[in-house]
């Protein structure tokens, strides 16, 4: 490292003002920021120094990401293994490096599409580039189906950088959470590719990792998408082989479903790391499970074969679909919700009532969390400003009462 660092100082000049490569600064100064911890310090005025900077915000949001994406690469092995009828010959190994052939190149497209678009919008205003795609990045494509075509993962990724994202401001200016943008883009743009049966299990080998074996008698919907389907007053979810799937198997997520959104365990194992960390909020974590188990008891309470998913029961409900890694990973990014803490209560309540109110009664979406967050992040700075004026209201009472 101190090889790096001392090649680093040696060209540095180069990018400053009056060097060769000046209109570069930017993107030099994010390069460096990325690899080592920058050594400048304020000299003036006052200023509140924490240990927590973007950058490790930013880092520990990726680790904590780790076990759901690890798991959904074996989760996509898995998949296309049982649908191929090999999934007894195949060893766990073999299954993850299926997975990770097959998830990188996303993971690549999204980063190469938005911190492009970043490092560009950065160069143009003479800004510095921030870190905050560092996880939208990897969000992306951990919340859309295997078979999403690359492309569409681009238009998408470049749509939401630009009009939620650089229109506003860039990082922390944001209305929207930039990866459930692109996830809503995809949904209402590609339809097709977004649902149905046939985009949440690669079946063919593009590795030549397999036999190649013919698919046969195969449905690769997820437990929502054969809810939302059923008929009768009984719900009968399976595996793609047809074979009864239990809640054990929601909620460790050997299940099909976008990649980072099977297994409720590992995005737990995430909490735990946000929650350990200091990184997000437990109150909007708490909160939504809460609306989400509260609206989950009352569809079930009422339940009718009219709405299929009312049969399922609040813990079924929140370990299925892309419920728990919202509840997580999206509604509590800082900059998109809530900030006063009753109003993170009532943003992540809301969040998880309009999630199962979306998912029970619209038969049109299977899913409801990812409008549910959307809907909440317009409602946001909202429910912040009437939890201030009463504050303010309380205080000035408060203070009235004392002068008296």
């Amino acid at each position: 490292m101190k090889a790096l660092r001392n090649y680093i100082d040696k060209i540095k000049p180069d990018f400053q003002p009056g060097g060769r490569f000046e209109k570069f600064q930017s993107v030099f100064e994010g390069f460096e920021t990325f690899l080592f911890v920058p050594a400048s310090t304020s000299k003036t005025g006052v200023h509140i120094h924490d240990s927590i900077d973007a950058k490790r915000t930013m880092s520990v949001v990726i680790l904590a990401l780790i076990p759901a994406l690890l798991f959904g690469m074996y989760n996509v092995g898995y998949q296309h293994y049982m649908a191929i009828g090999q999934a007894a010959s195949v060893s766990g190994w073999a299954m993850f490096l299926f997975g990770f052939l097959s998830v990188l190149p996303q993971i690549v497209v999204s980063y190469a599409v938005g911190l492009g678009i970043e490092f560009t919008a950065a160069q143009l205003r003479g800004h510095e580039i921030q870190e905050g795609f560092l996880v939208s990045g990897i969000l992306i494509p951990m919340i859309v189906p295997v078979d999403t075509p690359l492309w569409m993962i681009a238009v998408a990724t470049a749509f939401a950088v630009i009009f939620a994202k650089e229109v506003f401001g860039g990082t922390g200016m944001n209305v929207f959470n930039v990866a459930l943008v692109t996830r809503a883009f995809l949904f209402f743009a590609y339809p097709s590719k977004m649902s149905g049966d046939a985009v949440f299990v690669r079946t063919s080998d593009t590795f030549g990792l397999g036999a190649g074996a013919t698919v046969d008698n195969f449905s690769g919907a997820t437990p929502l998408g054969q809810v939302a389907t059923s008929t009768g007053e009984s719900l009968h979810i399976t595996n793609i082989l047809g074979e009864p799937a239990s809640l054990w198997d929601f909620f460790v997520g050997l299940i099909p479903g976008s990649i980072g959104e099977t297994s409720t365990l590992a995005i737990l194992i995430g909490a735990a790391i946000l929650l350990f960390t200091r990184v997000a909020s437990w109150r909007i974590m708490l909160s939504v499970f809460a609306g989400g188990l509260c609206m989950g008891y009352v569809a079930h309470l009422f339940a009718s074969p009219v709405y299929p998913a009312s049969l399922l029961t609040p813990v079924e409900q929140i370990c299925l679909g892309g419920f728990a890694f919202a509840a997580v990973f999206m509604a509590t990014d800082p900059v998109t919700g809530a900030r006063t803490t009753a109003g993170k209560y009532i943003y992540g309540f809301l969040i998880g009532v309009v999630a199962i109110v979306i998912r029970v009664y619209n038969n049109g979406y299977p899913e409801g969390a990812m409008l549910a967050v959307l809907l909440m992040n317009v409602f946001a700075p909202l429910i912040d400003y009437f939890v201030v004026g009463r504050n303010m209201k309380r205080r000035i009472k408060r203070a009235a009462g004392t002068n008296a």
